[in-house]
Formats: C-alpha cells, sequence, structure tokens
C-alpha cells in the first residue's frame, strides 16, 4: 500500500515545475499545494485536509528545510519524500518512529517532473492482463474552449489549469474544488458525477464560495452545475461531449459562471 501510495504521489508531483507538496492517502490526493516555497506550498496541502493527511503519503519537489519538516513532525505520516532534507530536518523527522524518509535520486530538486513515466499502463485481469497508453497529454491554455458567455479571468484559467492536474490523478468518478493554488475538496471514486461533487463542496464548505470546480469527465446533464452555482463556484473544467452539454451550459450562463471544455477526459480507473 505504501508503495503504490508513494508512486502515486509521485505521479502527481511530475505535473508540477513549481514548489509543490502533494499528500496522498489511499491512492487520492487529499492536499495537493503549489506556492512561492515548499514551506508554503506543504501549509497549504495540509491545510486542504487536516484530518485525511493523517497516516498518509507527503511528497515535495523541493528540499525540506527545518521550518517545514518541524510541521511534518506534528503529523502521522508514513513516508516523506523529498529530493533533500537540510541535517536538522533529518534531525527533526528521524525522531518520530515508524517513519521512511525517501529521498529523490535527481541532479536537480527541480527536475521531478522529469521522471519520466512508462507510456503504458498495466492492470492484471482475469486470466491476462491490460495493457493502455497513459494519460500522459499536458494540456495548454491555448486549447482550453471557452463555452459559456462569460470568459474565464486571467487568475480562473490559472486555477482551472491547476485544478485539471490534479483532478487527473484522482479516481473517477472525480470532482476537484480548487482555490488560491491549493485543492479545497476533492470528491473520488464516487458510482456518479452528482455524489463526487456534493462530497466535494461538504469537504470545501465555506471556501467553496469563489472556488474552481474540475471533472474529469463530461456532465451528463446540468444538475453538477446546479450544485456548483449554489455553492458559489465561479469556473468549471470539464471535457464537455455530453447529448445534454447545451443543458450545463445554460445553468452556467444562467448564473454567471465561466464554463471551458478541454476536448479530452482523464477518468481514471
Amino acid at each position: 500500500n505504501n508503495i503504490n501510495d508513494a508512486n502515486a504521489a509521485l505521479q502527481i508531483l511530475k505535473e508540477f515545475t513549481e514548489p509543490a507538496v502533494v499528500a496522498v492517502k489511499h491512492m487520492n490526493p487529499c492536499g495537493v499545494g503549489i506556492g512561492e516555497t515548499i514551506h508554503q506550498a506543504y501549509q497549504k496541502a495540509y491545510a486542504a485536509d487536516p484530518t485525511s493527511i493523517f497516516g498518509g503519503i507527503v511528497a515535495a519537489n523541493r528540499p525540506i528545510g527545518l521550518e517545514t519538516a518541524t510541521l511534518l513532525s506534528e503529523v502521522f505520516l508514513e513516508i516523506v519524500i523529498a529530493p533533500d532534507y537540510s541535517g536538522e530536518a533529518l534531525e527533526v523527522l528521524m525522531k518520530k518512529k515508524n517513519i521512511r524518509l525517501l529521498k529523490l535520486g535527481i541532479e536537480a530538486a527541480h527536475a521531478v517532473n522529469q521522471l519520466g513515466s512508462s507510456h503504458f499502463v498495466i492492470s492484471t485481469v482475469e486470466g491476462g492482463m491490460l495493457i493502455q497508453e497513459g494519460d500522459t497529454p499536458e494540456l495548454a491554455a491555448t486549447v482550453l474552449k471557452t463555452v459559456t458567455k462569460r470568459e474565464p479571468t486571467e487568475e480562473e484559467i490559472k486555477q482551472l489549469l491547476f485544478s485539471w492536474k490534479v483532478v487527473k490523478h484522482v479516481k473517477s468518478n472525480a470532482i476537484v474544488l480548487v482555490k488560491d493554488n491549493m485543492t479545497i475538496g476533492v470528491g473520488a471514486g464516487q458510482m456518479n458525477r452528482v455524489g463526487a461533487a456534493k462530497i466535494a463542496i461538504e469537504q470545501a464548505g465555506d471556501q467553496a464560495k469563489g472556488s474552481i470546480m474540475a471533472s474529469d469527465a463530461f456532465f451528463p446533464m446540468g444538475d453538477t452545475v446546479e450544485m456548483a452555482a449554489k455553492a458559489g463556484i465561479t469556473a468549471i473544467i470539464q471535457p464537455g461531449g455530453s447529448i445534454k452539454d447545451e443543458e450545463s451550459i445554460k445553468a452556467a450562463d444562467a448564473n454567471n459562471i465561466a464554463m471551458i471544455f478541454t476536448g479530452s477526459r482523464h477518468f481514471k480507473h
């Protein structure tokens, strides 16, 4: 379990070149934060879900110093992964029982996203295995298609792209809410998209107002957009492609929500 979770954390971390910290629990990100420093990024990742991080995996793409290590030591964690640790940080973290500290074997801390991953994903099935291409393409702002009357602001676009990187790594059906460069709500692995949205919105609480929503696959109807509007969400990113896309677009327009289509889905299983 720890090996799988550690790998999942690294796969998410590779999405970012800026200082980023990822907290993973049971193969899903429970907190992702980016900031000007790795300490700031960890504070955001922790604040995203202080409950679920307990017993989880934390991965950072910059060296860990004393200040960050002190905060890490206050939480029970199975594994901490980073390019390096200061001597003071190691002294603090090694006092904790049953923690595994891993150092990434890369030349520069900012090169975590260049670790590379297999182009193919292999899954076992009854009597054999399934080999398929990995979900590797990166989404550029230039391919985003605004389908609503209101265009997303420049800041909303930044948060939309951030949320799209995270929702890619959440088990489908997946909904992710982000705000101020951090996740604030994650709905994972639900049997319907409304259920995933409900979980994410409830987790976000009051922070949902003014946040961004990402969906890993299209909305089969307009109900998820209606939920987003009630929560005060201002912009949505989703693949599009449903026969009822127009229903979602109308709901977004009626609530002054900017919605963009990516033309491609994640749908992690």
